[in-house]
């Protein structure tokens, strides 16, 4: 299918034919959160060099850019969520915009179109900023608020790889930085400080100012003029469909109580705004340690930690704390005094609503911003990862032509990373999977609710699965040193993962886009994705035997290269493929005043010697691709179509 502008129609996605169309996608890449060649957190910084880093080679270096991308068609997919953050776009200074990185990601995106691939940009970050434990964020923006970064790590007031791994320790798995550690931040004074002030500078800080603007509006303000940046440079490319403004935004200590612990927390340090605010303003501080067996929503242990030890600030010097002169506490005799604790629970006399005074008006904002540039960009939209988890709904008033874009995983194997298809304990709830069958039906609850999200969106709007994915460094990467010892067949609990997810996306006909593929993967458990040790790339050059192989590199490539229905002459109504028999069934509504064709994707992994093809229904006629992994279908009068997909055997036999 060549890729077309798109709308949102009773909860659906539709080309300019009017047809209902489906999107499988992948997220490119995880490493496009860092800069290039050697920003990844398996290097040791200072990251005294902010201001001149480059992006440019995010996700791939232009000469490699058709080889990828041949490659993510083949394996059948129609869609990429393409990462970029603001520091690659101003990462050296307010204003002054990489004109070389934008010159270079727009060509990327006129490539994409070129082998037939959607593209929505995502404005991607983690834990706000490289310099405090994740991604996003300039460097300067601290600067801009008076916090020093170069304290964070003595102050513990950030959890950052680059300062906490023992790089000369050869062994990968660490205790001073465990996996899937890098969560921790979202409650430690540098981000807690920078999101709280995002969010509510406004409402908590009316005197703090930056070049005459309130904090919120000089933050927010210069973000979204990165974000226009980048919406001029792509406005011309009909197959950039539009942008997701902020991915799995951190809320700092909104709606949180001050002095006291709120909800479940990881396994770690557990600190409240008021031990934040401590820490920040260089006192060693006692904080609650959850030990890491600990249930998150269970008891806590009694066990405490000292932090920031070496009694360091991270305000810099002349700087006064913002929080201290609204009055929110005081320093007395060397402590912090709470003097209003509610203080993050309520904006103008009444309780905060979260929905509704924070993200409201930023997605209304963001509309405003990027569809100067083209009225009919989609906002792919997503709130909190806790807000989505927990149910928040989303703002009752939704710019037109948004799609609910959060998204999902199996929390368990993301954060155990193992997997065990018999046994898989819900972490949230503790509910018990005995079996394939009963963990796809836990999948398929949980997608539900989050497709429920979309309900409240003007006219109905389409689900998206932003991002959705397994660990392929399962078991302290068993797959990979069986791998190094010759096996070949070593993905198979990865395979069968990806198969109860996309079934469970099949059943509930969701557009999605899985994380990840990362072009500069490697079987190493300090790197993986070359971001915090996460390893979740359908792609690795590890995995690459036979370079003329067009599927070299990939990782349980039939796990997740699947068919689907891309485009429908009507609509879809059912859909759903038996990886083992290798057959594809799926039904639709036939529109004949819709003039395009069913478009089907029907990857060569799946169907390496073709399909059979059966069809019942008003159909004229139907034309197979076998090479290009394809099909169209003709509707010859509006009805129900039924449609049966077969694997031929290699000698041509169904």
């Amino acid at each position: 299918m060549s890729p077309t502008r798109l709308h949102t129609k009773s909860g659906r996605f539709v080309d300019t034919h009017g047809r209902h169309v489906l999107l499988r996608g992948v997220n490119l890449g995880g490493d496009s959160k860092v800069p290039y060649p050697h920003g990844g957190t398996q290097y040791p910084t200072d990251f005294a060099d902010h201001r001149e880093a480059s992006f440019v080679g995010r996700p791939f270096p232009l000469a490699e850019a058709d080889s990828h991308l041949a490659r993510i068609r083949r394996w059948g997919f129609n869609c990429l969520r393409l990462i970029t953050t603001w520091e690659a776009i101003e990462h050296a200074g307010p204003g002054q915009y990489d004109e070389d990185y934008l010159a270079y990601f727009t060509e990327i995106c006129r490539k994409a179109g070129e082998h037939g691939l959607f593209v929505f940009v995502d404005f991607h970050q983690d834990a706000w900023s490289r310099m405090s434990g994740g991604d996003g964020a300039p460097g300067w923006t601290f600067e801009a608020v008076g916090l020093d970064f170069r304290n964070f790590d003595s102050a513990d007031a950030a959890h950052v790889m680059q300062h906490r791994f023992h790089f000369a320790n050869g062994n990968p798995r660490q205790p001073s930085y465990p996996q899937m550690s890098w969560p921790l931040n979202y409650s430690l004074p540098a981000n807690a400080i920078m999101w709280t002030l995002f969010w509510a500078g406004r409402t908590l800080t009316p005197d703090f100012c930056i070049q005459g603007q309130n904090v919120q509006d000089y933050l927010q303000g210069r973000f979204f003029d990165a974000v226009e940046k980048m919406a001029q440079c792509l406005r011309a490319l009909p197959h950039v469909i539009g942008f997701d403004i902020l991915n799995e935004p951190g809320l700092g200590w909104l709606g949180q109580s001050l002095s006291t612990l709120d909800g479940p927390h990881l396994p770690g340090p557990a600190v409240t705004p008021l031990a934040a605010l401590s820490l920040a303003r260089g006192i060693p501080t006692e904080v609650p340690l959850i030990p890491p067996s600990s249930d998150p929503g269970g008891p806590r242990s009694d066990a405490m930690c000292r932090l920031n030890a070496a009694g360091r600030p991270i305000w810099v010097e002349g700087a006064t704390c913002p929080f201290e002169r609204a009055g929110i506490y005081r320093l007395e005799r060397g402590r912090i005094v709470p003097l209003d604790e509610d203080v993050f629970k309520r904006v103008n006399g009444r309780p905060l609503d979260i929905t509704e005074d924070v993200f409201a008006p930023f997605f209304a904002e963001a509309a405003i911003r990027v569809r100067r540039y083209r009225e009919d960009w989609l906002l792919m939209a997503q709130m909190d990862p806790i807000g989505a988890i927990s149910g928040r709904a989303f703002p009752t008033a939704m710019p037109c032509q948004s799609v609910n874009a959060s998204h999902w995983y199996d929390l368990g194997l993301l954060l155990s990373k193992s997997f065990d298809q018999n046994n898989s304990i819900d972490v949230l709830t503790g509910e018990r999977a005995e079996g394939p069958a009963a963990l796809r039906d836990r999948y398929v609850r949980q997608l539900a609710r989050l497709k429920g999200a979309a309900d409240r969106f003007p006219g109905g709007a389409p689900t998206l699965v932003g991002e959705f994915g397994i660990p392929f460094d399962l078991d302290n990467g068993r797959a990979y040193v069986e791998w190094s010892a010759g096996k070949r067949d070593v993905f198979g609990p990865h395979t069968l993962a990806l198969e109860l997810m996309y079934g469970a996306l099949d059943e509930l006909l969701l557009s999605a886009t899985q994380w990840n593929y990362t072009a500069t993967n490697r079987n190493d458990l300090r790197i993986g994705d070359q971001w915090n040790q996460e390893d979740l790339s359908i792609f690795s050059v590890d995995q690459i035997d036979d370079p003329l192989d067009p599927d070299a590199g990939g990782r349980a490539v039939t796990g997740f290269a699947r068919p689907y229905v891309a485009a429908v002459q009507g609509h879809l109504t059912a859909m759903q493929y038996d990886r083992v028999s290798g057959a594809f069934v799926f039904t639709y509504q036939a529109d004949l005043t819709v003039q395009a064709p069913t478009e089907l994707v029907l990857p060569l992994a799946q169907f390496p010697h073709g399909v059979a093809i059966a069809i019942q229904g008003p159909v004229q006629r139907c034309e197979d691709t076998p090479e290009q992994g394809s099909a169209r279908i003709w509707a010859s009068a509006s009805g129900t179509v039924r449609v049966e997909c077969r694997r031929k055997a290699a000698h041509g036999n169904a």
